[in-house]
């Protein structure tokens, strides 16, 4: 059986050993990404393989997405950097629920928070809970702090960060490391300095700077930790998707995508 989270190791498989999928009973998948990357596959006709969506389950998506996301983002910057919240301008990319979590807890602190959102519900939801829906390029100049939390790539790029204010901030939470584009920062005109673990001081020729949190990594993951109350809520919901999909019975589930049956993960 597999258990993922980002769909990496089933991606892995898929493409290096295609055949060990013959002797799989199941996938366990619990990240949005990774439950995306599964339903591309199942559109496309080509899993082969029951899979079970854990990131549905509320017990997984309120805790390790919204609740634990809404207390680590303040540890994280606070860990890392020493920021005071009150009065700083931040845009949360993305407003799924993990964008919810972070804008609430920032919000809470007194930050002025800006949303931006290509999905017109979570965008409409952004509006209601009283943040203001900006695109990137209208806010760049001016924030203190960008926080990416869409699970895509490339959402903040070389453009934006070479229109950055001295001294912003630029953090990831969402899935992948590939939000911010780190590599872009990589060239000969720009210095890198290590100022402590996970903090990079990025330096253009005129002396402007940014502060990178752990080169673009998940900043809960790499600089505060997750509660271990979050982690067993979601380490148990895995394990009961696992249990399910070993003892189905033949035919119970076909190549597909399923949801963990409510009386299980809620």
């Amino acid at each position: 059986m597999i258990l993922d989270d980002g769909g990496d190791l089933t991606h892995w498989i898929y493409k290096k050993y295609p055949n060990m999928f013959k002797k799989i009973k199941g996938i366990v998948e619990e990240s949005v990404t990774g439950v995306h990357r599964l339903y591309q596959l199942s559109k496309a006709g080509k899993l082969c393989v029951p899979a079970m969506n854990v990131n549905d389950s509320v017990t997984k998506q309120k805790f390790d997405n919204l609740y634990c996301c809404r207390e680590s983002i303040l540890d994280g910057l606070k860990r890392t950097t020493d920021v005071m919240f009150g009065g700083k301008q931040v845009v949360v990319c993305g407003y799924g629920e993990v964008g919810k979590g972070c804008s609430a807890a920032l919000k809470a602190m007194g930050s002025i928070v800006y949303v931006t959102e290509i999905d017109p519900i979570c965008a409409l939801q952004a509006c209601m809970d009283g943040f203001r829906l900006v695109k990137l390029n209208e806010v760049i100049r001016q924030v203190d702090i960008v926080i990416t939390c869409t699970g895509n790539k490339n959402v903040v790029v070389r453009e934006y960060m070479d229109r950055m204010k001295n001294g912003c901030i630029v953090c990831n939470m969402g899935h992948s490391n590939t939000e911010i584009d780190v590599a872009s920062l990589r060239t000969p005109e720009l210095t890198w300095e290590r100022v402590r673990s996970q903090v990079d001081h990025v330096i253009w020729p005129d002396g402007k700077r940014i502060v990178l949190l752990a080169e673009g990594r998940l900043l809960n993951l790499s600089c505060s930790t997750v509660p271990t109350f979050v982690l067993s809520i979601t380490a148990t919901t895995q394990a009961l998707a696992l249990i399910e999909l070993y003892n189905a019975p033949e035919g119970r589930y076909k190549q597909d995508v399923y949801l963990l049956p409510k009386k299980m993960g809620v």
